[in-house]
This record gives C-alpha cells, sequence and structure tokens, in this order.
C-alpha cells in the first residue's frame, strides 16, 4: 500500500499562493479559496485511489505569526477534509517537523518508510488539480518496480515524488526540484520513473497554463476535477491575448 502524504498548510488568506495573490487579478482571500478547492481534489483523488491518505499539515508554532489564528491548523483542514471526503476517519492527520519545505517533506517520507514501514511513499503538495485517481494508482504500480517515481511539474518542480527507500532530501525540494530529486535517487543506487507533467498551481503563470486544459476537458465532457474547476466557472477565470481575466 502507497502512502500519499499530502503537505498542507491552512487555506488563510496571505499565507495561501500569495504568489498568484500579488500578481493576478486574484485576491488572497480568493487564493485562499483556491488553495482549499485544489486540496479538497487532492484529498478526494487520493481517498478514491488505492492509497492510503494523510494530512501532513503545518502546525501553527511553524507558521508566520501574522498567519496564526484562534482556530488550529489541524481543526480547519479536518473541516476542509471533511467537504472533500466520503470517510474523513480514514484519513490521517500529522503534524509535519522541519524548518524547511525540503525537511518537512524528507521527514515523513524518511518515517513512513522508516518507521512506520510503509512499502512506499509519496509526497504532494496538493496544487496540482490534475492528480487523479487512475494517475494515483499508475504511480503505485510504478513503485513496485522503481524505487523513485518522480511526476514533473513546470518551472522544474514535481507535484510527485514517490519513494520505496528514503534519499538525502536536504534542500532537494525548491529551484530544479525534479533534477535535484532525480541525482539524489541516483545517487541511493534507485531506479527513476516519470509520470506525465502536470501543472502544479502557485502563480499566475501556472494558472494561466492550467485553464486553457481545464476547460477543454470541460468542453469534452471529460472527468475534472469538481471543486477546482467550480472556483474557476465561478470567478470567471479565462486566459484572454495571453492574460489571466476574471469575469465572474
Amino acid at each position: 500500500m502507497t502512502v500519499v502524504a499530502v503537505l498542507a498548510d491552512p487555506p488563510r488568506p496571505g499565507l495561501a499562493l500569495p504568489e498568484l495573490a500579488e500578481e493576478s487579478p486574484l485576491s488572497e482571500a480568493d487564493a485562499a479559496d483556491l488553495y482549499a478547492a485544489l486540496l479538497k481534489d487532492t484529498f478526494r483523488a487520493v481517498e478514491r485511489s488505492g492509497a492510503d491518505l494523510l494530512v501532513n499539515y503545518r502546525p501553527d508554532d511553524l507558521l508566520p505569526d501574522e498567519h496564526v489564528t484562534e482556530t488550529a491548523s489541524e481543526v480547519e483542514l479536518r473541516t476542509l477534509a471533511g467537504d472533500a471526503l466520503a470517510d474523513v476517519p480514514d484519513a490521517r492527520f500529522e503534524q509535519q517537523v522541519g524548518s524547511t519545505v525540503s525537511a518537512r517533506a524528507g521527514n515523513t517520507a524518511t518515517h513512513l518508510l522508516r518507521e512506520e514501514g510503509a512499502h512506499s511513499v509519496a509526497v504532494v503538495r496538493g496544487t496540482a488539480p490534475l492528480l487523479t485517481r487512475s494517475a494515483i494508482d499508475s504511480a503505485a504500480m510504478k513503485l513496485r518496480s522503481n524505487a523513485t517515481v518522480l511526476g514533473p511539474s513546470t518551472r522544474g518542480r514535481t507535484y510527485f515524488a514517490g519513494y520505496t527507500a528514503p534519499v538525502d532530501y536536504e534542500d532537494a525540494f525548491g529551484d530544479d526540484e525534479v533534477e535535484t530529486l532525480t541525482r539524489r535517487a541516483a545517487d541511493a543506487d534507485h531506479d527513476v520513473e516519470f509520470l506525465p507533467l502536470q501543472v502544479a498551481v502557485e502563480t499566475t503563470a501556472d494558472l494561466r497554463d492550467l485553464l486553457p486544459v481545464l476547460w477543454a476537458r470541460v468542453a469534452a465532457e471529460r472527468v475534472v476535477p469538481e471543486h477546482t474547476t467550480s472556483f474557476v466557472h465561478d470567478r470567471g477565470l479565462r486566459v484572454r491575448d495571453g492574460e489571466l481575466v476574471a469575469d465572474g
């Protein structure tokens, strides 16, 4: 069984997708709502797959002071999961440990593989809405014969990093992420396989890349991420003349 650890922050304005809020027609509150929709679609995709869902959240003591509220991070994310999942008790919620994304992701993967004996572990950020049930199951199949499976995203990032044994995760998540993680896997003598490229949404450029694909899937009556598509539809988000516009 693969454990999919979704690295999640509470969807608070100013904390969630800050680059998108700075660069696009979306407000900080809108960006937080979009982030919540992306997480809900990710939670649901994992629940529908053959994997186990672990919501690996950043607790309030690891958040910037200006984004700490009276409601605990875990409570917000459990409420969010309740809107997305058919069976919330089946999902695990555990705090992240570490001062950086790389440390938190690495600590989670290493703990699950070494201390809990998970057969395979995937770390995802929950911002790639086209990460479907079938994509997760396909990755799990690849992990049966490859020690590392990576899902590349735009700008050198990843939306999925799966392992059957740990690698050196220090400073691995960030610039040139997919290349760095591949090199670390090779250093650990891992066979590496890749998933198809998908857009992970963090910036306006990412959203511009995603929207035509999302609207095309709507036009073709194909499966779409429900919560993200509803947000996009309600805000009237489109790409026109290369620019992101909101007609909602």
